[in-house]
């Protein structure tokens, strides 16, 4: 399945533009392979992976610095909410990513809490992978101009 970003396949190789640098969080392999299936059509982002935990995720966000991050709150080790504070307290190691929560967990308590921690975007894994798609395909537009 091809997602439409308004471009043709090569667009972004012609123009010399930078994809998006997009890493996901999530503890869920059907999830992992889903979403890394969809990053992974889209001509203007590059995918960088996977974690499944808090440790694993901030060691390979040290490594190699991304442009968003998206972060599921619960994890096999840890918790988003602990990806959030060290990317929003430590962006001389980690750069300074956007944040973006794609969670099961979508209540107007947790969604505080998140921006609390300076989530740039906020969405229910149950209705909003659509919405995720679109706002990835956004923040690469919007890349590739600056």
């Amino acid at each position: 399945m091809h997602y439409d970003t308004g471009s043709s396949p090569n667009d972004s190789a012609d123009s010399g533009a930078v994809p998006l640098k997009v890493f996901l969080i999530e503890d869920s392999v059907l999830l992992q392979e889903l979403l890394g299936g969809m990053l992974g059509e889209l001509d203007c982002v590059e995918f960088c992976g996977c974690a499944e935990g808090e440790a694993e995720a901030l060691r390979r966000l040290a490594e190699d610095p991304v442009d968003l991050a998206i972060i599921d709150i619960e994890l096999k080790q840890g918790s988003g909410i602990g990806v959030l504070d060290a990317l929003q307290t430590d962006s001389e190691r980690y750069g300074r990513p956007r944040k973006v929560v794609l969670t099961n967990y979508a209540h107007a308590t947790m969604r505080q809490r998140c921006e609390q921690f300076g989530t740039d975007a906020f969405f229910d894994k149950s209705l909003h992978i659509n919405q995720l798609i679109d706002y990835v395909v956004d923040a690469a537009n919007k890349k590739s101009v600056s």
